[in-house]
């Protein structure tokens, strides 16, 4: 499976952005997808997960409330919608894919075998 990720840019403290992730690739109604970030000299950490049918999410404590993900399995992609973005949301965002079919969705890393590109997020103050 290939994951691509668009979205990114620079946009001011408050301000919006939807990030997209296509994925290539059969089956991709029966996997979790996730969203997590890296930010300079930092680990890569969790942002947000949904469940392979879309009814179940879960968020960082850092975004929540801020962000809202969600899927279209029609189109294959995955979506990260971000808003009153602050400075410390600055980080290079990756799409990733469960490694297994369904289950509940996770925020560790090692649940995800198949990473997107990343796509920069910055945030000016």
């Amino acid at each position: 499976v290939q994951l691509q990720a668009s979205g990114g840019g620079m946009v001011q403290t408050g301000g919006s952005l939807r990030l997209s992730c296509a994925a290539s690739g059969r089956s991709f109604s029966t996997f979790n997808m996730a969203w997590f970030r890296q930010a300079p000299g930092k680990e890569r950490e969790f942002v947000a997960a949904i469940g392979w049918a879309g009814d179940r999410r879960k968020y960082a404590d850092s975004v929540r409330d801020r962000v809202f993900i969600s899927r279209d399995n029609a189109k294959t992609t995955v979506y990260l919608q971000m808003d009153r973005l602050k400075p410390d949301d600055t980080a290079v965002y990756f799409c990733a894919r469960a490694t297994d079919k369904y289950g509940p969705p996770s925020a560790a890393t090692s649940g995800y075998s198949n990473w997107g590109q990343g796509t920069q997020v910055t945030v000016s103050s």
